[in-house]
């Protein structure tokens, strides 16, 4: 059943141009991700995790295939259905911590509750900040925080709404590594603890081996996998793919 399922993915293709300049970025994707987990994905430069990751949020449409969120397609929806979906129902960390300066930390985690023209919980926004560990830090502004801290505030805001999915694109990317740990395990906690459901993009071996499952893409295509997997096993994979020979020119 789709309800079983966080994230569903169809047949999903993603082409960009035409004729022999076309760009093949996804080359038929096919995947279903279980509530309640967290998926890191990975793969070499141009391998199409990006453009994975903006299909699969709504943030881009596919150009063939359908895609399912918490057991809505999203597909054909209106732009502005599509946009109410992703503020009452996503949330979003990026490498980037995309926090709005002038605001205060508890006034940017409320944000997408605000955008979709509901009254902001301040409890709930104490809820989460505790749970990032930043109870004492709602009346700061980003600008007083370290880049660790942001990105905290950045996961409260994710989770602020209990979305089915968390969206993560490279998350710990300008963090040193002690602090992308203390991310990614608040991550880690978010499923394991609350239930989220995580979809992660990343290149850090490290990182991915956080999750339940690495998907690895290559050429626009899944082209492998593992479950609860080490660093080291995550990097070797990587290596391999990297090495992997480019598929035939798709049909015009």
């Amino acid at each position: 059943m789709s309800g079983d399922w966080a994230v569903e993915l169809h047949g999903v293709r993603k082409r960009y141009g035409r004729g022999g300049a076309a760009v093949h970025a996804l080359r038929g994707i096919d995947l279903s991700l279980p509530r309640g987990s967290f998926t890191a994905v990975m793969g070499p430069s141009g391998s199409g995790k990006s453009t994975f990751l903006q299909c699969a949020a709504g943030l881009d449409r596919p150009s063939s295939g359908t895609v399912r969120l918490g057991g809505t397609e999203i597909t054909g929806m209106k732009e502005n259905r599509l946009t109410a979906l992703r503020r009452t129902r996503l949330g979003f960390v990026f490498q980037a911590f995309n926090l709005l300066p002038s605001l205060t930390v508890e006034q940017n985690v409320v944000l997408p509750t605000r955008l979709a023209g509901r009254r902001p919980d301040r409890r709930r926004a104490a809820e989460v900040l505790a749970q990032v560990g930043l109870a004492d830090k709602a009346r700061r502004r980003p600008g007083q925080l370290s880049g660790g801290q942001q990105q905290r505030v950045a996961i409260a805001r994710a989770l602020v709404t209990r979305p089915d999915v968390v969206f993560a694109d490279e998350p710990t990317g300008a963090l040193d590594t002690t602090t992308a740990a203390e991310i990614l395990s608040l991550l880690r906690r978010a499923v394991d603890a609350h239930g989220a459901t995580v979809v992660m993009v990343t290149h850090d071996p490290s990182a991915a081996a956080w999750a339940d499952h690495v998907l690895f893409l290559a050429q626009g295509e899944i082209a492998d996998r593992l479950d609860r997997a080490p660093a080291d096993r995550i990097a070797a994979r990587m290596t391999a793919l990297t090495a992997r020979p480019a598929p035939a020119p798709a049909a015009a």
